[in-house]
C-alpha cells in the first residue's frame, strides 16, 4: 500500500537574484513497510526532499499524499499535527534537550500530542515513554542526562523519542554520522529490527555504505532521482 506519493514535486529557493531549483519534477512512491535510503552529495537535493517528505517544508509545485491525505494544501497547524502523528525524526546531532533526562526527552512528543488528545494522561505518557526506552535497550538509563550517555545511547534516546507516538514513518537524517563504526552498526541493526516490526524507515545519507544497508536505494543528483537500486541488504 502506498504510504508516500510525491507527484511532480518542484522546490525553488530565491537566493539574492538567483532562483535555485532544488528539486525538479520528483515522482516517488514509497510503500508501507519499505526500508529506503536517499543518497547523494551535498547540494544533490536529498535534504530538501527529506524536508518535504517530513512535512517540514512545502513544495513550490506538485502534490504530496501522505497515508492517503493530500498535505500540500494543509495549514501550518494541520501540518504540525499530522507530522506529529505520522512521522518520527532522527538526526545526526541527536537534538536532545540537554537538561532533560532520557525519559523526559522521550515524553516530549507525547506531551505535544496531548494538546490534540485529551485522553493522554501523564501516567499514560510516562508508561509509553518507559516502554519505548525499553524497546531500544535503555530501560536502565531513563534518568540519565544526555551528557551522561554515550553517543550511541543518545541516538537510541532520539530513536525512542521518534517512535513513542507510534509513527508510520521513521525518517533518519545521517543517523550514524556522529558515531563510531561499531555503534553505527548497532544503530543500523536497530533500524532493521524496527522495520521488521512494520515501521517504514527512510534514511537520508551521503554515505553509499550506509545506503547499501537499505533494501531500496534512491540516488539523487541536481535535484532529481537519477537512479534506483533494489538490491540492498535484506537485514
Amino acid at each position: 500500500m502506498a504510504l508516500i506519493e510525491l507527484k511532480n514535486i518542484h522546490k525553488n529557493f530565491i537566493m539574492g537574484e538567483e532562483n535555485i531549483h532544488a528539486l525538479n519534477a520528483i515522482n516517488l512512491t514509497i510503500n508501507e513497510g519499505e526500508f529506503t535510503s536517499i543518497v547523494g552529495t551535498s547540494g544533490s537535493g536529498k535534504s530538501t526532499l527529506m524536508n518535504i517528505i517530513g512535512l517540514l517544508d512545502l513544495p513550490s509545485l506538485g502534490t504530496y499524499d501522505l497515508d492517503g491525505i493530500n498535505t500540500t494544501s494543509m495549514s501550518d497547524d494541520d501540518l504540525s499535527k499530522y507530522r506529529n502523528q505520522k512521522i518520527g525524526f532522527v538526526f545526526q546531532s541527536f537534538n536532545l534537550l540537554p537538561k532533560a533526562s532520557a525519559l523526559k526527552n522521550v515524553e516530549m512528543p507525547m506531551q505535544y500530542a496531548s494538546a490534540y488528545n485529551n485522553k493522554l494522561t501523564d501516567e499514560m505518557i510516562r508508561k509509553m515513554a518507559l516502554d519505548t526506552l525499553e524497546k531500544v535497550g535503555l530501560g536502565s538509563r531513563i534518568h540519565h542526562l544526555p551528557n551522561e550517555l554515550s553517543g550511541g545511547q543518545r541516538q537510541r534516546v532520539a530513536i525512542a523519542r521518534a517512535l513513542v507516538n507510534n509513527p508510520k514513518i521513521l525518517l533518519a537524517d545521517e543517523p550514524t554520522g556522529a558515531l563510531d563504526s561499531k555503534t553505527s552498526e548497532e544503530i543500523l541493526q536497530l533500524f532493521h529490527d524496527l522495520n521488521s516490526q512494520g515501521v517504514t524507515v527512510i534514511i537520508v545519507t551521503h554515505d553509499n555504505n550506509i545506503a547499501k544497508r537499505c533494501r531500496r536505494i534512491l540516488r539523487m543528483n541536481d535535484g532529481v532521482i537519477k537512479d534506483e537500486d533494489n538490491s540492498g541488504a535484506t537485514r
